[in-house]
């Protein structure tokens, strides 16, 4: 059944009102906390224009006020929106609006993080099939070899990821530093490349998000997206694939539905074009038997009937 073509995603209807995320709003569908008009909602659904959506009984509405806000994050500070953790990042910035974090850095780590209220540029940064960039400072405790930046480059395998990171630029700024720029979002990546090449991370900054740059912003600072940084960083991302892993699984798993349905088809031709060729090559066998037993029955006649012509002759 065709969508109704004013309806959107229910995940999508949430991240635009500046509620959370994309990704996290499958997960509070996920968990049968979202309703609309009072009837509790399931992974895929669409909403309509005027439809009231709730989370956990709260109205959501689309936030027309959208935030961006450029974080030099400190060392301790835990990027979560669960403001139950001691030292989240929400609480840390104390805005008055209700904003996330686009990606992550991890507690031991410091730099830029990009902070909003526009659910659906997250999604779009995040996917890291769409190539954008972010660059790294890094410091370690040992000397920075030829042999480590080739690695580096080139990919390292990550068995407890069970994937190996895609290919990057990687430079040498100093014997123990390194500049690094990945499309990227693992799991402490960069400290987990390290690790396995035998090294170990001391420091580690993130300078740069796509066109945003860190600049001279204080440890602890945060500041407001200029409107040419704003410009750029949604112009980056226009052409960006901006559904969730949820949505894309689904459409995934539709094509390959789909697929298979397909071969399905295919193999049910292939079969019933077997069969009657097998039937055909059974009838023939059929038809050629009964006429070679006609044609002997007719011989043994022949001859029969030569032999008693010749005992009467």
């Amino acid at each position: 059944m065709a969508n109704h073509p004013d309806s959107i995603r229910l995940n999508k209807a949430i991240s635009d009102s500046g509620y959370c995320s994309r990704r996290q709003a499958d997960v509070l569908i996920e968990r049968g906390r979202v309703t609309i008009n009072g009837e509790v909602m399931t992974l895929g659904d669409r909403a309509m224009p005027g439809d009231r959506i709730e989370v956990d009984g709260k109205l959501i509405t689309k936030n027309d006020n959208l935030v961006y806000i450029a974080l030099n994050k400190p060392v301790g500070i835990t990027c979560t929106t669960d403001r139950r953790v001691k030292g989240n990042v929400v609480d840390f910035i104390n805005h008055s609006e209700r904003i996330f974090h686009v990606g992550r850095l991890d507690k031991p780590s410091e730099g830029l993080l990009l902070m909003t209220n526009d659910g659906d540029i997250v999604n779009k940064i995040l996917r890291a099939g769409n190539r954008h960039e972010k660059e790294y400072i890094v410091k370690t405790d040992r000397h920075i070899t030829d042999e480590f930046l080739h690695k580096m480059r080139n990919g390292i395998p990550l068995d407890e990821l069970e994937t190996t990171t895609k290919k990057c630029e990687v430079e040498r700024v100093s014997r123990f530093v390194f500049r690094i720029i990945l499309i990227q979002g693992l799991n402490r990546q960069i400290r987990r490349m390290c690790e396995y090449l035998g090294f170990e991370v001391l420091e580690l900054k993130r300078i740069r998000i796509m066109n945003i740059e860190l600049g001279d912003l204080p440890i602890g600072k945060w500041r407001d997206l200029t409107p040419a940084e704003i410009s750029g960083l949604q112009e980056a991302v226009s052409d960006s694939e901006n559904s969730s892993f949820v949505d894309q699984k689904n459409d995934r798993g539709s094509r390959k539905m789909k697929e298979e349905d397909d071969g399905n088809r295919i193999s049910d031709s292939s079969e019933k074009r077997n069969n009657r060729n097998s039937s055909s090559i059974s009838e023939e066998k059929n038809n050629n038997k009964r006429d070679k037993n006609s044609l002997q029955r007719n011989v043994e006649r022949s001859s029969g009937g030569r032999r008693r012509r010749g005992r009467t002759s």
